[in-house]
Formats: structure tokens, C-alpha cells, sequence
């Protein structure tokens, strides 16, 4: 019961009340002397500041006010050796306080000798044909420099090239069996990553099995570089990480693809971070998985303590500079064309750079509600995230200031905190201090709850079938939320959270001013009535159950006014219109109407009811049988002519009515001003409309003719026409009719020469 004791938060006026919440709780103070609270008082009151309960007469001895405590469970000294101690304390017990912040100290020494895992990662594609052949030969020298530094140290080897997908490797079949140029003798199929040899302190069985690697290629110019470091990281069993400093060495001459450039090559499903390694360490997953993100690979690398060094050429470098911005504890160094150059930039990113100077203190696995921050190893800047401390040397002692704090009452949580890079890590168990913690005595009959109950942190709790602030009600054959339901007004609070429901009745509590709450559910207080100048009332009624009654000559919520209709009367001597109330010598309109006297409705129009009209001005429509009942508040005249019109209608026989509507004090009434004569249509003139029938009639017969005539002559012309282009073809013969005799013989004479 006293864990809702410090699920709270003391109000800063003088904490009358307590109410839940978390974020303050440590400077409220329970009170667990059982007869701290009156009858009747709400249980409440026992929490507030420590000041405010010792005003209240609690003793000292009865306030439960603990503080935060650590408890260090293992705590081992700094050491070296083959199994050093590099942190102090190993783990902890917190229990806090909730809202109260805990500060201890955590001391970190880099150990010498401390063990070294170094897994080097390499680019097989062609352009780094001549890197390989050095790299093949590196595994002694490398072991030993290593040694020289550390003591102990292993590495691995594994290699990379890029998806065996268009666009980044050619598929045809031959190319993808050697993508190498044809010249090349030696070449490896095409692949993603391949883990070559898990760590191992035997220099000559890295070079033997180094030495059997060949190159491969693909097409375009950024690789795998991110799946390999994927794959590296999340395989711990088989690249064998051990409890050292692990360094990811990454070699290579080309950029990198990343997250969303799978797509190029219809892989849609992102990369899952797990190991996907088969029989043969071949990465299985490559062609149906997206690289992975940068944020991805930072996050793993942290979680696995891998810190990378990116060694690669000089056109590449300012783009992995870029990368190790985004990767805490990475460095990068610039590769010699043929990687000769390798085993010192190794050794040099190690014993120089920021990997081994720089301690990075911060946690994993911060479970809900908890905060942590930190303060660098000189004290000077906090930081919520991680504490830093450049240039610690081996051997170097530092400590950092680690501030935890609990937002509420939680159950135990655990989380790690340690440097990055490191193994070794803190436990810190989290508790919160948020039980009962009087000493009342252990007893089910305690005489302070009638015997029929026990006393936890001053308080009764009640043996079944009893309840009550004492105990003090039973509940026989009722059923205990039977009776608490008739303490809930509309199945709201129980007593409106002014009372303690006893035996079915509401006891109400003591206001903040001493008086008491009052009605069936304790929801009436004479003291939260709405204020005037200051004064409740306005001093001029009394307060009873939350609502002002005025005394004679007084009105308003606040009786803050004098009763007075004088601005509220109309011309017509009517109140506000009739359409609102006086109050304080002001209308207070209803139903949409404004202005000082509620004079007119904006939002309102005109109901140009026909029935009414039709009704009241030419006895006909619906409700010419009963038209003053039906229209009782609509008075009207009739009138020969009308300046204007505000309604015009058509009445059951299609006739237009025209009138007028001025509305009168009240809602809903108007005088009505009508036109005598309606506008009707006239009836058809039959005449007219026969002789027009024959006379379009006739008329139509007339143009059918008129067609009929020109159609016809239209023919007779083309005939004509057609007539006489036969008439000028035809040709008549020359020759005579030999049956043809002439009427005159013409005898020639012979002797007739013609001479004269």
C-alpha cells in the first residue's frame, strides 16, 4: 500500500493534498503514526514535505524518509596479468529513490599486455591484384608487431567482393565463373564475403592459408565492403572474438554500397543482422538481402566491441574519413598502392590514434524510466549519452562520475555500462526503494482496526469481508462493489473523491478551508462558487453547493450585479424583445439574435411560408379549414400595392403570391403584409393555336412541293445537259445513197472541147 506513498508528488501550496505522479516524489514524506489522520480525513494528508508533517505532529521516528543507497556486489581491485581487471566496481545494486538522482564512481585503467583479436577483412576484387600478393606474406610480421605491443594477440582473415547480381557483377555464366580479364590464369569465382580463417596466433598457418587465395571482380566500382563488415561482426562463434581488444581491419581501393542500392537489383528485403554464414563460410544471404545501413553497422560494432580500422588507398580516403565520423572509436589510414605498407598503419592506428587513447564510457540495454548521465574523467562537462577521457595511456588510472536516477517506481531493471572497445562491463541492478517501510507491528486483529484488520504504514488493511477507514463496516451478505457503487454519482468517482465510502454511505472529508463536503456523493462545498473583486459571491450571496444564491436586490453568477431592467426594455416596452433574459441590465440573447436588446439575427432568414399566406390572404390551400389555429402568430393586412417584395411564392394553383414579413417581439411571430392581386397564367388561345396547326400544316405541304419541283427539275436539267454533249459528239457520213436516182441525166459530148 505504501509503494502509492512514493508514486507521488507533494503540491507546492503548502502540499494540502497529494496527488500521483512520479517525477518529485523524493521530496514528499509519508507519516505512518496510526492515528496521524482524523475521522473522516482523507487519507492523503500522511504524505507531504517532511517540514509539513512534523508542522502536523508527526514524529520524527514515524516519517519514512530513506535515502538512495549502492550496494557493490562484486568489486574485484584493478589488475594486471593474464586475466586483468581494467574496470572497478564489476557490479552494483541501486536502490533509489524514484526522482532522486544517485551519483558513484567508475574508475577504468588500461591494463598492458591487455590482448589483441585482429581480423583482417580484404577487397579481392581485381584492382587489388598486386595488394593481395604482400598481404600473403604479412601474417608473421603482423603477428609479432602486434605481440610487441600487447603481449597476446590473434588474427583472422576473411575477403569480400561485391552481390553476384546485375548491376554490380556481369552474370553471364562465364563471367560470373572468371570475372577476372582473360589473361589472368588465377581467378575466383564470383562472390559476396567469405570468412577464410577464424583467429589464430599461428602467423604461418595465416600466410598458408592466405597464400591460397585468388583474385575475383565485378562491375562496378563500389564493393560489398558493409555486408563483409556485417557478416563479421555478427558471426562471434565463427571468427572466434575472444575477451581482448578486437580491431575489424577493412582493406580496400573502392567505395562502398549501401543501404537501398539493392534495389538496383530487385533486392528488397533489408539486411537483418544476423549471421548468414553456410558449410563453406560463404555469405548465403547476399543476393537476397540489402547491404546494410551505416547506422546498422555502428550500432553492431558497438555492441560487439569491434573497433575498425579502414585501410585504404588515397583516392577512397576522405570518403572513409566520412564514415569513421559516423562509427565511434574508428580510424582510417592511407594504404601504399600495393598495401606494403599495411602491418605499420596497423600499428600505428593502434598505438597512436584515438582507438587505444580515447576511452568512451557509455551503457546498453537502458531499460524505460531510468536516466543516465555522465561526466568526463575531469569532471568539468555532463553528458547524457557517454563520458570521454582522451590521451589515457597504458597503465593510466581514470575515473568517471556516473549519475543514475529512477522516473518512477519500477520493478529491478539491469543495464551494462562500459568503455567502448572493451569487454568488460558493469552490471548496475536497478531497484526502487518504493515499499512500506514502518515498523508496524505484524498483526490481522490490530485494536486500531477494530480487530478486523491490520495496520501497513498507519493505515488499515481490512481482513475479508470488512471495510471502512477503520474497519469499521461489514459487510455481511452485501456485496463489497455493490455497496461502493452506491457511494458513485453516475458511475464516477467514488464519493467524488471527497469521502470514504462506508458501508455504502458517503463520509465526507474536510475541506481545505476545515468545513465539510455535504450531499449523498459528498459533491456539495460551500467554498468553490464563482468570485467577484475577489470575494466570493462578490459579497453579495452565499455560496451553497458550488452555485451563488443573491440576496434581495442582487444578481448575476457572482451576485455581482443589482437587479435592474432599465437598458433591457424595448420601445414597444418589451424585455430584450422577448427573445432573451435581463441580466445585470443586460440581454443575454437566445437562439442566434444580437445587439444590445437582441433587436436582430444575422444568421437568420425569412420563413416564406405559402400555406399561411395562401391561407390568410385568398382563403385557399391546406389550411383554409383552420387557418387562425394553425396560424396563430402571423397577423396580416392586405394590401392594393407593396414598395417591396420580400417573398414571393406560388401558391396550389400555381398563382404567384407577393408579400411582405415583419417580425414582431419574441421567436417566431411577424406581421404579414400581402398582395391583393396574385399573378396567374393565362388559359391557351384555341383559335390561335388551330389556325397556327393549319397554317404550318399548309405551310409544310407547300415546302414538300416546292422540293418536289426543284428535285424534278434538277433531274430535267442534268437530262438536258447530258442531251446535248451527245448532240455535239455525233458525226454524220459523207457518202451517197446508191439506190438514190437523181431526176436529171447529164449527157457529156464528146467533141465539146470547150473552145468558143
Amino acid at each position: 500500500m505504501c509503494r502509492y506513498w512514493y508514486q507521488i508528488k507533494c503540491l507546492v501550496s503548502r502540499c494540502g493534498r497529494c496527488t500521483m505522479t512520479y517525477a518529485e516524489s523524493a521530496i514528499c514524506a509519508p507519516c505512518c503514526l496510526y492515528n496521524f489522520t482524523k475521522r473522516g480525513e482523507l487519507e492523503a494528508v500522511r504524505c507531504d514535505t517532511k517540514s509539513e508533517i512534523l508542522k502536523r505532529g508527526c514524529p520524527v521516528s514515524m516519517i519514512i524518509d530513506p535515502d538512495s543507497t549502492l550496494h557493490k556486489i562484486r568489486d574485484k581491485p584493478l589488475s594486471v596479468g593474464k586475466t586483468p581487471v581494467q574496470i572497478q566496481p564489476q557490479e552494483i545494486r541501486l536502490e533509489l529513490r524514484p526522482g532522486q538522482p544517485y551519483t558513484f564512481d567508475f574508475t577504468f585503467k588500461r591494463a598492458d599486455g591487455y590482448p589483441v583479436d585482429l581480423y583482417y577483412l580484404m577487397d579481392l576484387s581485381y584492382s587489388m591484384n598486386d595488394d593481395l600478393k604482400n598481404v600473403k606474406n604479412l601474417g608473421i610480421g603482423l603477428l609479432n608487431s602486434l605481440k610487441r605491443i600487447t603481449g597476446y594477440a590473434r588474427i583472422g582473415f576473411g575477403s569480400f567482393v561485391d552481390k553476384t547480381l546485375l548491376p554490380f557483377t556481369d552474370t553471364n555464366e562465364e563471367k560470373l565463373q572468371k570475372p577476372c580479364p582473360r589473361e589472368e590464369t588465377e581467378c575466383e569465382p564470383a562472390f559476396g564475403y567469405k570468412h577464410v580463417l577464424s583467429l589464430t596466433d599461428d602467423g604461418k598457418n595465416f600466410e598458408e592459408m592466405v597464400s591460397q587465395q585468388r583474385i575475383s571482380g565485378n562491375l562496378d566500382t563500389p564493393e560489398g565492403s558493409l555486408d563483409a563488415i556485417m557478416q563479421a561482426v555478427t558471426c562471434v562463434n565463427k571468427i572466434g572474438w575472444g575477451n581482448s581488444t578486437r580491431l575489424l581491419v577493412l582493406a580496400t581501393d573502392a567505395g562502398f554500397h549501401m543501404a537501398g542500392d539493392g534495389k538496383l537489383a530487385g533486392i528488397l528485403e533489408p539486411n537483418q543482422e544476423a549471421c548468414q554464414l553456410d558449410d563453406k563460410n560463404m555469405y548465403i544471404k547476399s543476393n537476397l538481402w540489402d547491404y546494410p545501413s551505416v547506422g546498422q553497422i555502428a550500432r553492431k560494432l558497438e555492441e560487439q566491441n569491434i573497433q575498425p580500422i579502414f585501410a585504404v588507398t588515397e583516392t577512397v580516403a576522405d570518403v572513409y574519413r566520412e564514415l569513421s565520423k559516423l562509427i565511434p572509436k574508428s580510424e582510417v589510414g592511407v594504404l601504399s598502392n600495393d598495401s606494403s605498407n599495411v602491418v605499420n598503419l596497423i600499428v600505428e592506428a593502434y598505438n597512436v590514434s584515438k582507438l587505444s587513447s580515447n576511452i568512451i564510457v557509455t551503457h546498453d540495454n537502458l531499460p524505460e524510466d531510468i536516466a543516465v548521465t555522465y561526466k568526463d574523467c575531469g569532471g568539468q562537462k555532463e553528458h547524457s549519452d557517454k563520458g570521454t577521457c582522451n590521451n589515457v595511456n597504458i597503465g593510466k588510472e581514470v575515473t568517471f562520475s556516473v549519475t543514475v536516477k529512477a522516473l518512477k517506481c519500477i520493478d529491478e531493471k539491469t543495464f551494462n555500462i562500459g568503455p567502448l572497445g572493451f569487454n568488460e562491463k558493469l552490471t548496475v541492478r536497478v531497484k526502487t526503494r518504493c515499499e512500506c517501510e514502518c515498523d508496524n507491528e505484524l498483526n490481522d486483529k490490530h485494536k486500531h482496526c477494530n480487530k478486523q484488520g491490520s495496520v501497513v504504514c498507519g493505515t488499515c488493511s481490512c481482513n475479508s469481508g470488512f471495510l471502512g477507514q477503520r474497519c469499521e463496516c461489514s459487510l455481511g451478505q452485501k456485496d463489497e462493489a455493490a455497496l461502493k457503487a452506491q457511494c458513485r454519482k453516475d458511475n464516477s468517482t467514488e464519493c467524488e473523491g471527497r469521502g470514504d465510502c462506508e458501508c455504502g454511505v458517503c463520509k465526507c472529508h474536510l475541506t481545505e478551508a476545515g468545513n465539510s463536503y455535504y450531499g449523498p456523493h459528498c459533491e456539495c462545498d460551500d467554498e468553490h462558487c464563482e468570485k467577484y473583486q475577489n470575494k466570493l459571491c462578490g459579497g453579495n450571496g452565499d455560496c451553497k453547493c458550488g452555485e451563488c444564491k443573491c440576496k434581495d436586490g442582487f444578481e448575476g453568477a457572482a451576485c455581482h450585479c443589482k437587479k435592474s431592467k432599465d437598458g433591457c426594455i424595448t420601445t414597444s416596452g418589451s424585455e430584450c424583445h422577448g427573445r432573451g433574459k435581463c441580466m445585470c441590465n443586460q440581454c443575454i440573447c437566445e437562439r442566434g439574435y444580437k445587439g444590445p436588446k437582441c433587436g436582430s439575427c444575422p444568421s437568420c432568414s425569412l420563413p416564406c411560408q405559402k400555406s399561411c399566406i395562401e391561407c390568410l390572404g385568398f382563403g385557399s390551400g391546406p389550411f383554409q379549414k383552420n387557418c387562425t389555429g394553425s396560424c396563430v402568430n402571423i397577423s396580416h393586412t392586405i394590401e392594393e400595392k407593396l414598395p417591396k417584395s420580400d417573398c414571393r411564392v406560388k401558391d396550389h394553383e400555381g398563382c404567384w403570391m407577393s408579400f411582405t414579413m415583419t417580425e414582431q417581439d419574441g421567436f417566431d411571430k411577424y406581421n404579414v403584409k400581402i398582395l391583393k392581386t396574385r399573378e396567374c397564367p393565362e388559359g391557351p388561345n384555341v383559335a390561335a393555336i388551330v389556325g397556327g396547326s393549319l397554317a404550318g400544316v399548309a405551310l409544310i405541304g407547300l415546302l414538300i412541293l416546292l422540293l418536289i419541283k426543284a428535285l424534278i427539275y434538277v433531274k430535267d436539267l442534268k437530262e438536258w445537259k447530258r442531251f446535248e454533249k451527245e448532240q455535239q459528239r455525233r458525226k454524220w457520213a459523207d457518202g451517197e445513197n446508191p439506190l438514190f436516182q437523181k431526176a436529171t441525166t447529164t449527157v457529156a459530148n464528146p467533141t465539146f472541147t470547150g473552145d468558143s
